[in-house]
């Protein structure tokens, strides 16, 4: 009979990655996650990179803030000055939150603009490239979405605004103004609609396009400006 030497519960952790890494293969996916060759001739200057990290950045600050943001008319703008003033780096929290948001199309912008100057756009690329163009679109969706959600004077007309301009659409205009504003006007039920956009479709949807734009340039590599390309 064979005995087992008990583990103690310093070597526990490693003994559960062990048996999931054994099942799923986790070291082999994350080695080959770390380690992409970079030509020479592409200066990339990292702007996807600063963009992931700045997402990030977004994504604890916004968990932090929801613990406090009560979203209802009534509330919304208080919760905010509460945030700022009485909850504990709150100040430092929201700012952070505000300012990546423009980082982040910022960075996002002069990705795919290297991308088009590079020409890192061209075939095999279109697909890594459709799936960028999706994540700059979800970009500014979240400062679309994200903008109302202080419900102070200026973040209601600029929501406002902003869905009165797909009325200028033929024929299905005015329904997608109502959609935006689940309703005629700019309510509580906007508001609603617009936080639930913004802390769950749109964070799903960009996770989702993450994953696919990284394992398509882990599986075709960088492109070299400088080589002509070989499928």
């Amino acid at each position: 009979m064979r005995m087992t030497r008990p583990v103690s519960i310093r070597e526990l952790p490693a003994q559960v990655f062990e048996w999931i890494d054994s099942r799923l293969g986790v070291r082999e996916l994350v080695m080959s996650s770390l380690h992409v060759v970079i030509p020479r001739g592409a200066h990339t200057y990292y702007l996807g990179g600063i963009t992931l990290f700045v997402f990030i950045s977004q994504a604890v600050t916004g968990i932090l803030l929801s613990m406090y943001y009560e979203p209802t008319p009534d509330a919304a703008y208080n919760s905010i000055l509460y945030i700022m003033n009485q909850v504990n780096f709150g100040w430092l929290i929201r700012s952070v939150h505000a300012w990546g948001a423009n980082l982040m199309i910022i960075f996002c912008i002069l990705h795919m603009i290297r991308i088009i100057v590079q020409g890192a756009y061209k075939p095999p690329r279109e697909i890594t490239w459709m799936a960028g163009m999706g994540l700059l679109f979800v970009t500014l969706g979240f400062g679309f979405t994200g903008y109302l959600l202080p419900w102070d004077q200026r973040a209601y007309w600029a929501t406002t605004v902003g869905t009165t301009i797909p009325e200028a659409i033929p024929a299905i205009g005015e329904w997608l103004r109502d959609f935006l504003r689940a309703g005629t006007d700019i309510s509580a039920l906007t508001l609603s609609r617009f936080l639930g956009v913004h802390m769950l479709i749109l964070p799903v949807s960009l996770v989702g396009l993450f994953a696919l734009h990284f394992l398509l340039i882990h599986r075709q590599g960088l492109a070299d400006p400088h080589e002509e390309e070989t499928r």
